[in-house]
């Protein structure tokens, strides 16, 4: 039988990649979506409440040095304050005999001082921005590689990769910037508001009303710069999507003439990101120049209204020469707080996507299920055992175990046989973990895998996936992924048992030469192997192999085989297998079908008793073999 490349769903999961979806899917996929195109989260609005109580979160820790920011900050803004007061009264001393170089010196002092003051407020405001960042690259950096496999498949890596890079780029202005200039900024308006008053309450009141008929306008503003930039950042993840899609199959890319379609794709995305940022940077230019409409508008009015009132001698002309320099003074704090809202808009919507990002169901096991008490760590080959087990990807999809039930002794090796779509790499994925029964037990030394720390339960086990994936980097940090600790002497062990040591003389620089994205520097067959040299590295009790001797050839299928029936002397093996030349050599053969086992036993035992096996081994088993 030719290898098994259509990746039933039933071997694969849900996965992302074309073709790979739950067993037993029918044909019209559930809500019609096409079947490689993972199912996407519904965008979810976050509240207020719930946007600052996140933003809290990173801002936190940090609260202490923001605090200090902001002092120099409102002691700039204070200093700015005193500067037309100042004026005031050089204005008073222009008509009299006294000197003036005294508040000439004064407000030089206070123009240096402001300057120095809030340039040591920016720079330390700028580097906590630098580190809330940097804790929340770390926090999402460690929580999405801690995923449950489900959430993984559900939605589009690069999607994730967008919110660890682009988002938390986003978050460092609101969580920083936006609260400081908001705070600075209205406390620095009120007080420049309480100074003008205390001058004249007539032009006060001109000025307040301008602004808020202007502000009002503004806030209608708001709430369209957050959507469209969350748009944009969706956008941007959907670019980020489409790359790691077609750099992850850059050869079938090439081969199949694709380049120009993969170019449109991602070029809709771009622009599809274009389209709201320039949204939203229209709405920002809209918020900004109210800010400078407001205090115009409100010059003009003051400049026309104080000059009747100057010329009616209800004040003097310096209170009017003070009252315009608070208005053009007010510019900054209205700046500030209109930045800061506007930064709070744009951040939000980054908070969103990274909130919904940590709710992700991660694989974090607090401890033992049901109040039992975890067991001692054992030696020698692991034990496995199916008690009725009943298994779907998620609700509303069928079912893809029905009650399947077997058990395995330690040592030897067990092979899985049957059609694609049967179950077969299923049973590999409850045994790791990666999925949770719905049903039944799954028992590893006769302990649920629920109940195992599940360190300790995949430290126990060695694992080599069908299209046995090689990482970008080296061979040896390929070899020593799962074993960071093997010694030189054990590599070389494996390296030898895997029939790679000849690989490794020819490669110009060794173990430590680069294999490249997904190991393309490689051949099918030396992937493979170096998958099982990196499982058998780890010292397993358990070892699991699906199909992982299919792209070998002939002399390194014999010799793996070989090495493969040496370690079942001394730990369990399991394999999936379509390869006669593997299953004879099982000790036991469990025969499964849509999501049953229908028979185990040996294979002159099946061939005799199992009319499906019997087909199997006629047909599939020996084509493959010839």
């Amino acid at each position: 039988m030719t290898k098994d490349t259509a990746k039933a769903p039933t071997e694969n999961g849900p996965g992302n990649a074309p073709g790979n979806a739950p067993e037993n899917k029918p044909e019209n996929k559930p809500e019609n979506k096409p079947e490689n195109k993972p199912e996407k989260p519904a965008p979810e609005r976050l509240s207020a409440a719930e946007t600052w109580r996140a933003l809290y979160a990173y801002f936190r820790p940090h609260r202490a040095v923001v605090a200090l920011g902001a002092l120099c900050t409102l002691i700039g803004a204070a200093t700015g304050l005193a500067q037309p007061l100042a004026a005031k009264a050089l204005v008073d001393r222009l008509g009299g005999d006294q000197s003036t170089a005294g508040i000439l010196v004064v407000l030089t002092a206070l123009v240096v001082l402001g300057t120095a003051i809030e340039s040591i407020g920016a720079y330390v405001l700028e580097r906590t921005a630098e580190s809330v960042v940097l804790a929340a690259r770390r926090t999402l950096i460690g929580r999405l590689l801690r995923l449950r496999l489900p959430e993984v498949e559900r939605t589009q890596p690069g999607d994730l990769m967008s919110r660890i890079t682009s988002d938390t780029t986003l978050l460092r202005a609101v969580t920083t910037q936006s609260v400081v200039s908001a705070v600075a900024g209205g406390l620095s308006f009120l007080a420049t508001i309480v100074m003008m008053g205390l001058m004249d309450a007539v032009l006060l009141g001109v000025t307040l009303g301008v602004i808020v008929l202007i502000g009002g306008a503004m806030s209608l503003v708001m709430p369209k710069i957050a959507r469209s930039t969350e748009r944009a950042q969706e956008a941007v993840g959907t670019i980020s999507t489409a790359l790691e899609r077609a750099f992850g199959a850059f050869r079938t890319l090439k081969a199949s003439g694709a380049e120009q379609r993969e170019t449109e794709v991602v070029q809709a995305a771009a622009q599809d990101a274009w389209r709201h940022g320039v949204r939203s940077a229209k709405w920002q230019a809209v918020a900004w120049s109210s800010v400078g409409l407001a205090v115009q508008v409100s010059f003009l009015a003051v400049l026309g209204i104080g000059g009747a009132r100057v010329a009616s001698g209800a004040i003097s002309i310096s209170t009017l020469v003070a009252f315009l320099l608070f208005l053009f003074y007010l510019i900054d704090p209205v700046s500030r707080l209109v930045e800061g809202v506007t930064q709070y808009q744009v951040g939000s919507a980054a908070i969103a996507r990274i909130v919904r990002a940590e709710r992700l169901e991660t694989e974090d096991v607090p401890g033992p299920v049901d109040g039992l008490v975890d067991g001692p760590a054992q030696d020698g080959p692991a034990a496995v055992a199916f008690e009725d087990v009943t298994f779907r990807y998620r609700e509303g999809l069928p079912y893809v175990h029905h009650g399947v039930s077997f058990e395995i002794p330690g040592p030897g090796m067990t092979a899985f046989v049957g059609p694609s779509g049967a179950g077969k790499t299923t049973v590999f994925g409850l045994i790791e973990r990666f999925y949770e029964a719905s049903g039944g037990r799954v028992l590893v030394d006769g302990r649920d895998v629920r109940e195992w720390p599940l360190a300790e339960l995949r430290a126990a086990i060695g694992y080599v996936e069908q299209d046995a994936p090689v990482l970008a980097g080296t061979l040896r940090e390929n070899l020593v992924f799962g074993a960071p600790d093997a010694t030189e002497a054990e590599i070389r062990d494996a390296l030898v048992r895997a029939r790679l040591d000849t690989l490794v003389e020819r490669l110009p620089d060794g173990l430590d030469t680069l294999v490249g994205h997904r190991g393309s520097q490689l051949s099918g067959g030396e992937r493979q192997r170096v998958a099982i040299a990196r499982a058998m590295l780890r010292k397993p009790r358990l070892l699991l192999l699906d199909e992982a001797t299919s792209q070998l050839d002939a002399v390194n299928e014999l010799a793996l085989r070989d090495v493969v029936a040496e370690l079942a002397r001394e730990v369990t093996v399991l394999v999936v297998a379509h390869r006669l030349s593997t299953v004879t050599l099982a000790d036991r053969i469990v025969v499964m079908d849509a999501g049953v086992v229908r028979a185990s036993g040996t294979h002159a035992e099946l061939v005799a008793a199992d009319p499906l096996y019997g087909e199997l081994a006629a047909t599939q088993f020996l084509a493959a073999s010839a």
